[in-house]
């Protein structure tokens, strides 16, 4: 509609202005001639020259006997009229094109307005339906074709089964009922992102069958007080037409954070009357209503005490990254989408990619297959895995980069230091792989996979971790007498676990078992925050990491020194390589021991 209006107001405007031309230029083509004064004009009376007088306000154009023109003013129409009654001279009288203008100018300036107005209607009227319509537009209808159901989640066994007895009560809410029992007004899904909270919701929709409402927690926020308080009502309005129904409300946090961080105005602003009309939508929910909230948050511990407590959010559910047998279901979730080798074993895909979120199985595989394709192989094999693997965690390959030897020879040595140590500590990981391939950020890599999923962690674990991450610096220590930049980020994570050591999880052989850090209560990572720390006690903090990190350091040297020759040997056939697997490395360890058993110079190892 307000397409046709602004269509229909510039074929006005064209028009107008085509008239107005015309209209100028006939003007102009009558006001060519030569103007002469109102006296010449009296005496060509007198002796009978004037045939024939145009009169347009107090403008005459004067045609004489001998058919010239020209123009003239007369003080006053009127006295002209009346001296032309008596004389054969013929009076036309035409209308002043001055008025005509100015009568049109103030048309258009009319037109104008009035289209302006009925413009300005129609938008407010089209916002106005947009605002109506947020609700209906929210909604998701699943039909049989893009249902989800349960079967599409893995990994998350023990939230489904969680979630079952919530599925029955939206399809036969009856059995529930005939006993006293009521739906929970809301259920909290947190954990890392990328575990499956937004699929586990639709989940249960598909599974139930009912009316699905999908909103973001920023949909609410919006610059004018008032709006998203407006927008809850509506939803919860609508979503009682459409009973029983799921409300899933995405990233919650951005609109349900604590009203305490924000002083006594927190209520006054935006965010606070949104917060304030979702806790009195949830609580004004009747016994006889199926509405279920569900919203998942990244952040749970900003949330408002209020929105957390049982009556509004009943349930809090975590779903943290899978185990090795959930990885295990996942990966042959996605894996059954595209077309698999028959070689490739998703067992040891799911062992090898500890911590891997859902979303991140799900990109593996599909990174796979993009590899695959672009590789021109019509299936997806054990190679383009490994290498959608190193491409997530590392980035990707620098094929442009190109190293000096020197600096080859440091990163060769370095990495075969890691490799070394991590092979000598029984409390170690096993060994993965080992590559000086740039990638990313990274110009190299030591790779090792937990035999099981780690939940807790030993202080000889920690330390051998430590040990290891040193054993980059050691090695260039030890061959070069000088060090790089290239340990950077071994030392900085070294310092993190040395001091998550001593200050979050007691392991000082010194200080007594206490917490001196506090723990972030989000998903998203980052430091936690300081406790009140004495200047003396800060000083011990200090020196307890610095204790942790030199042993590490001497440890790692001592074993480097030993096993030297392993060292050498090790770097020299990387360098060749590049990229060494766990069954390379054993044996290249095995032909370093034949070769001090034997103490000949001359026997050579070769893979």
């Amino acid at each position: 509609m307000a397409r046709l209006i602004r269509h229909l107001y510039i074929l006005f405007l064209l028009v107008f202005i085509g008239f107005t031309v015309a209209m100028f230029w006939n003007l102009e083509q009558r006001t060519k001639f030569p103007n002469r004064s109102y006296s010449d004009f009296l005496q060509d009376l007198q002796n009978g020259r004037v045939v024939a007088v145009e009169l347009r306000g107090t403008r005459m154009h004067v045609t004489t006997e001998n058919n010239q023109h020209y123009t003239a003013v007369a003080p006053d129409a009127g006295t002209i009229a009346g001296k032309l009654e008596a004389t054969p001279v013929r009076l036309t009288i035409l209308r002043d094109w001055t008025n005509l203008i100015w009568y049109s100018l103030m048309f258009m300036l009319s037109v104008i307005l009035f289209f302006i107005g009925w413009v300005s209607l129609v938008r407010k009227q089209e916002k106005k339906t947009a605002a109506d319509t947020f609700a209906r537009d929210k909604i998701i209808r699943f039909s049989q074709e893009n249902r989800i159901t349960l079967a599409d989640v893995a990994g998350v066994d023990e939230a489904k089964t969680e979630l079952q007895e919530v599925i029955s009560f939206l399809k036969d809410p009856e059995p529930f009922r005939r006993i006293g029992a009521t739906i929970p007004r809301g259920i909290l899904l947190q954990g890392p992102p990328g575990t499956g909270k937004t699929l586990l919701a639709k989940a249960i929709a598909g599974e139930s069958g009912v009316a699905f409402y999908s909103i973001s927690g920023s949909d609410f926020v919006e610059k004018y007080v008032g709006i998203g308080a407006s927008r809850i009502r509506e939803l919860f309005q609508e979503a009682k037409k459409n009973t029983p129904c799921i409300i899933f409300i995405d990233e919650i946090d951005a609109v349900g954070a604590s009203r305490a961080a924000g002083g006594g105005q927190a209520g006054q602003d935006e965010r606070g009357q949104t917060l304030n009309a979702l806790l009195v939508e949830m609580d004004g929910f009747g016994s006889n209503e199926t509405i279920l909230v569900l919203a998942a948050t990244n952040r749970p511990d900003v949330l408002d005490p209020a929105l957390r407590r049982p009556g509004r959010f009943d349930r809090q559910i975590t779903i943290l990254a899978p185990d090795v047998k959930g990885r295990r279901k996942i990966l042959a979730i996605h894996a059954g989408k595209v077309r698999m080798h028959p070689d490739v074993d998703l067992d040891q895909v799911a062992r090898t990619t500890p911590g891997f979120t859902g979303a991140e199985l799900h990109n593996l595989i599909n990174e796979a297959a993009l590899l695959a394709a672009r590789n021109k192989r019509s299936r997806v094999t054990n190679e383009d895995i490994e290498a959608a693997k190193d491409r997530i965690v590392l980035g990707v390959e620098r094929k442009g980069l190109v190293l000096s030897d020197m600096d080859r020879q440091i990163l060769a040595h370095h990495e075969a230091g890691h490799a070394i140590i991590a092979r000598a500590l029984p409390e170690a990981d096993p060994l993965l792989k080992i590559t000086i391939i740039p990638r990313g950020q990274a110009m190299g890599q030591t790779q090792q996979v937990p035999l099981t999923d780690r939940h807790a962690y030993s202080r000889d674990y920690l330390m051998a971790r430590i040990t290891i991450l040193m054993g980059g610096r050691a090695a260039e220590d030890l061959i070069f007498q000088q060090c790089s930049t290239g340990a950077s980020q071994d030392l900085l994570q070294a310092t993190d676990i040395a001091t998550a050591m001593v200050c979050q999880w007691g392991m000082s052989r010194t200080l007594p078992p206490r917490a001196f850090i506090r723990e972030a209560g989000g998903f998203l990572g980052g430091s936690g925050s300081g406790m009140f720390q004495s200047q003396k006690t800060r000083e011990a903090l200090d020196r307890e990491i610095n204790a942790i990190l030199e042993s590490c350091h001497a440890k790692a040297r001592t074993i480097l020194q030993d096993n030297e020759d392993f060292l050498r040997n090790l770097a020299e056939i990387l360098l060749k390589s590049e990229t060494l697997d766990s069954e390379e490395l054993d044996i290249i360890f095995d032909c370093t021991l034949k070769k001090r058993e034997q103490n000949d110079t001359g026997h050579a190892c070769t893979v």
